[in-house]
């Protein structure tokens, strides 16, 4: 447990020098020093806080591909450099996402937008929180041969991200509940794209090129195994959602009131009789602590703990036996993989 928080600080501590980057960037315009203080409030206020596993997958991915336990302090910084651009984009995506869902309060302190005096001004943060990656890649990698790759790496997975909340939005929105618009195919397009591409294949696709691993067949290989654990990873949350206990996860649920399309009340609405699909019907998405526990009672009735636990088993078994025929024949490791299953295989928050 120290190594880990360790790991963490030490991913910590690189941030002043690459938030300095991205401001010096804004400095070189000759921009007033208050519209460099309001970015500098900006990003460590957005980017800095949340449990960084994305960016720390990114490090321990490149170890991995490398063999080295101990990076120099120029290889380790690149690597960082990668693992917080993962961050802004992750950063450019709540603050954005708390705006579009009014969100009251972001890893235990007021939205962003929600500061006094920032509101709507919180749009072009988001924006700029976006365009520091890329300062960030022509700072560190025009020189190398990949990237071009890198960039367009992170384009693809912001615009599928995109698409996946699109689909969330339209499917689900807070005010307009309508239980037949959710299906497990909308549920599973939704959290492959909008979680599954940017959380679980970004940061080790971005070690990979660094590593010096680039063939299409391991970029593909990395995929196929990377993407069924994000969308395992999401449902995994949503079952916490309902059956967590809320002093391990450090939150109290809100899918059911929120409307969420979440894996259990699709598999829900799979199973329902009639008379359940009209409690469903008439108490989802209602802001309303009865509603949730009529929604609760139908839940339990259909055993969606049971369901929840034989599909882990399920996927968990598929994925190490795909994990298992791994070729590592041109440098991809099967403990890449390994890495990730193991830190959300049975997790309680």
């Amino acid at each position: 447990m120290a190594d880990k928080a360790a790991a963490k600080q030490k991913f910590i501590n690189e941030f002043d020098l690459i938030a300095d980057d991205v401001l010096n960037a804004l400095k070189s315009f000759n921009v007033s020093k208050e519209a460099v203080e309001w970015f500098r409030k900006s990003i460590y206020y957005s980017t800095v806080g949340g449990k960084l596993n994305r960016g720390l997958s990114v490090i321990d991915t490149y170890k991995i591909l490398t063999g080295k336990d101990i990076l120099s302090d120029e290889e380790y910084h690149r690597a960082a450099v990668l693992g917080w651009a993962i961050e802004l984009l992750q950063a450019f995506f709540l603050v954005s996402d708390d705006i579009m869902d009014s969100s009251k309060t972001r890893r235990g302190q007021p939205c962003w937008y929600l500061v006094p005096k920032v509101g709507m001004i919180a749009i072009n943060d988001a924006f700029m929180l976006e365009s520091a990656i890329y300062i960030l890649l022509k700072k560190y990698f025009k020189g190398e041969s990949y990237y071009i790759d890198l960039v367009e790496l992170f384009h693809d997975v912001t615009f599928q991200t995109e698409a996946g909340q699109l689909l969330d939005l339209i499917t689900a929105p807070e005010d307009e509940v309508d239980l037949s618009k959710f299906s497990l195919d909308k549920h599973s397009f939704i959290v492959i794209y909008k979680t599954a591409f940017y959380s679980f294949y970004l940061p080790v696709a971005l070690a990979m090129y660094m590593a010096g691993i680039n063939s299409d067949e391991d970029f593909q290989q990395a995929k196929d195994v990377l993407i069924p654990l994000g969308e395992y990873f999401q449902i995994q949350d949503d079952y916490l959602d309902c059956y967590g206990d809320p002093k391990v996860i450090g939150k109290i649920g809100t899918d059911i009131m929120d409307n969420k399309c979440s894996w259990l009340v699709n598999v829900a609405l799979k199973k329902a009789n009639p008379d359940q699909r009209k409690i469903l019907d008439e108490n989802y998405g209602q802001k309303n602590s009865e509603c949730e526990t009529k929604v609760k009672q139908v839940f339990n009735e259909l055993d969606l703990e049971k369901d929840y636990q034989n599909y882990e088993e399920q996927v968990v078994s598929k994925i190490k036996t795909m994990i298992e025929n791994v070729d590592e024949s041109r440098g991809f490791k099967k403990d890449v993989l390994s890495a990730f299953l193991a830190k959300i295989y049975k997790r309680q928050k």
